[in-house]
């Protein structure tokens, strides 16, 4: 299967969205390796933000799940619909030293 180069543009686009809303100061870093021999690529997305509400983040990537102001919580789910119709899978956890959140995604390479 080949990717929908708009599709995984508009994921990495609401994951970047994302992290620049809910870090005020601080960083955001983007990172993408293969893994697996080449056989999957890793696209991470860490914030030094205000990380995710613990009651949220279980069900982060389900409809409208939000305890923010900002945003309708719909961006994770559609997110997550676009990497698992490529074969990916995708996760979120807060960072376990200081503050924000590292969002994954994974992706397929079929070479």
């Amino acid at each position: 299967m080949e990717a929908d180069k708009g599709r995984i543009n508009q994921v990495t686009s609401n994951l970047l969205s994302n992290a620049i809303k809910f870090t005020g100061e601080g960083s955001i870093i983007l990172t993408v390796e293969k893994k697996d021999n080449n056989q999957e690529i890793l696209v991470s997305i860490q914030d030094t933000g205000t990380g995710i509400h613990p009651e949220i983040l279980p069900r982060l990537f389900t409809k409208f799940a939000t305890k923010s102001e900002i945003g309708t919580g719909l961006g994770s789910f559609i997110s997550k619909s676009i990497v698992e119709a490529h074969g990916g899978k995708i996760w979120a956890e807060n960072n376990p030293v200081g503050n924000g959140t590292t969002f994954t995604f994974s992706l397929p390479l079929n070479c």
